[in-house]
């Protein structure tokens, strides 16, 4: 391949076709429903579910009267939540059924949840005993817990089959069941507990006349519990490259797995959830949500924060007559107080990091306490002293003060800076460690409430150095 040819094939390769658009214009043309669902079919459910949002109604009613109920049912799941339900809850309940059982007994159980109970009920009624058993067990788990985000789709072998019989089992097991996790299969003993895991791959290298089961079931597979908190085991997940990883309930029985699409979506759902704590929201923001519940969540944190704020505008009150006397201290005042804000935002965010590991010792926890500290301190005094040289030369020039003068302002305006950035650190580290102690979610410490914290740190730091060394040692 030459070297005028790669950058081209580059682009070829990087460039994704417009899946979702080449969908549109395929539903906008009159096609017969036999020809479009046809040509649907050579799409992926994911973006023939981007592509649902972008309809109006009357195409989207269109779309989904035409698709069978096996095709909406592995559609409906790429949907938003919100959207899921409104369809599920607008159609007949006969259709619903007949989605909602094709459906993951995961996904069916986390969208029957949230239907109308009139309807919910109905439709729980009339699905078949063996869908029912598994939305039970799925739904006994509170969305905290691990068990909640599980699928019971899995191949399971009792560990006294050879290998005969394990290739046989299964064959019958993907006849019967229709699974899609086949990389993993899980070993039960005889009393039906969690034994380990065999590869495929490792199935299909085996010799069926010389090789024994045993030989190739990895006893020492990760594993998780049901009833783990998804917030106390998302660090060890990320760890994993297994396709799946068993769930097991309190008796060592195999209550289903964790897949990689199941992670994913766990991950991108708990850093929406921090991302919307350190916002200052009590939960994820949504476009959909009323007036009202988008007020009830932000009040009391605002609150919270007016109360703050007061006393930041207090302290700053006290130094009045700093202010009166040296005028330009006032100019540089944002700029201590948006480098502590700064300082102390970095590591509340590598802080919350840290305590997700729920195996954090104390040790540590002192050691990133210390850590952050002289982050604090070595990038204060490397921005401050920087700052101080170009700050000198600005209050000179621009507000007429002597050269002496001007750095000696520029001097107390560094110091200050670094002082705050250190104590900022500190704050910003040691609040989700103690929230944490006191059993609160580290990261509702939130953005807002740190920033507002070390505006007050600063604030007094700033004028207190000021009123010091520039007016009362220098008589400024």
């Amino acid at each position: 391949m030459t070297e005028q040819q790669t950058p081209a094939t580059n682009t070829l390769q990087q460039q994704r076709p417009d899946y979702e658009n080449q969908i549109l214009d395929l539903i906008q043309k009159t096609l017969s429903p036999k020809a479009l669902r046809e040509e649907l079919e050579a799409f992926h459910a994911n973006d023939i579910a981007i592509a649902f949002t972008k309809l109006d109604d009357a195409s989207r009613d269109k779309l989904f009267k035409l698709l069978d109920t096996d095709r909406l049912a592995e559609i409906i799941p790429y949907l938003e939540m919100d959207e899921q339900v409104e369809y599920l809850n607008e159609i007949n309940i006969k259709k619903s059924l007949s989605i909602l059982s094709e459906m993951e007994p995961q996904d069916a159980g986390q969208i029957l949840k949230r239907l109308s109970k009139t309807r919910r009920d109905v439709i729980f009624e009339l699905l078949d005993a063996d869908t029912r058993k598994m939305i039970k067990r799925i739904n006994a788990y509170s969305d905290e817990e691990i068990g909640s985000q599980m699928s019971t789709d899995f191949i399971k072998i009792p560990h006294y089959y050879d290998i005969k019989d394990t290739m046989r089992a299964l064959r019958n097991q993907v006849r019967e069941t229709d699974t899609d996790n086949l990389s993993i299969l899980y070993v039960v003993d005889e009393n039906d507990l969690y034994y380990g895991a065999i590869r495929i791959q490792d199935l299909f290298a085996a010799r069926a006349d010389s090789t024994e089961l045993e030989d190739i079931i990895e006893v020492n597979f990760p594993i998780v519990y049901a009833n783990e908190t998804i917030d106390s085991l998302m660090e060890d997940l990320k760890d994993y490259a297994e396709d799946s990883i068993p769930v097991l309930n309190n008796d060592n029985q195999i209550e289903g797995i964790i897949t990689k699409q199941n992670l994913l979506e766990v991950f991108a759902r708990e850093m929406d959830e921090d991302y919307a704590k350190l916002a200052g929201l009590s939960a994820q923001e949504d476009l959909d949500e009323t007036t009202f519940e988008s007020i009830k969540k932000r009040t009391p944190w605002l609150l919270l924060l007016l109360v703050l704020s007061l006393l930041v505008s207090g302290v700053i009150s006290l130094f009045e007559s700093v202010v009166a006397k040296l005028t330009v201290a006032l100019v540089f005042q944002s700029l201590i107080l948006d480098m502590a804000g700064n300082v102390g935002t970095q590591s509340l965010a590598v802080s919350i990091r840290v305590l997700a590991d729920p195996n954090v010792t104390k040790k540590q926890k002192l050691y990133l306490i210390g850590k952050e500290v002289k982050t604090g301190l070595t990038n204060g005094v490397i921005i401050g002293s920087g700052s101080a040289v170009v700050l000198g030369a600005f209050i000179h020039f621009f507000n007429g003060f002597a050269w002496d003068q001007s750095y000696a302002i520029a001097t107390c305006i560094s110091c200050a800076m670094v002082v705050a950035m250190v104590i900022s650190s500190f704050t910003g580290t040691v609040i989700p460690i103690f929230f944490q102690m006191i059993k609160v979610d580290p990261a509702a410490a939130s953005g807002p409430l740190i920033t507002t914290l070390n505006d007050l740190i600063g604030a007094t730091t700033y004028y207190s150095m000021v009123w010091f060394f520039l007016i009362q040692v220098m008589q400024l």
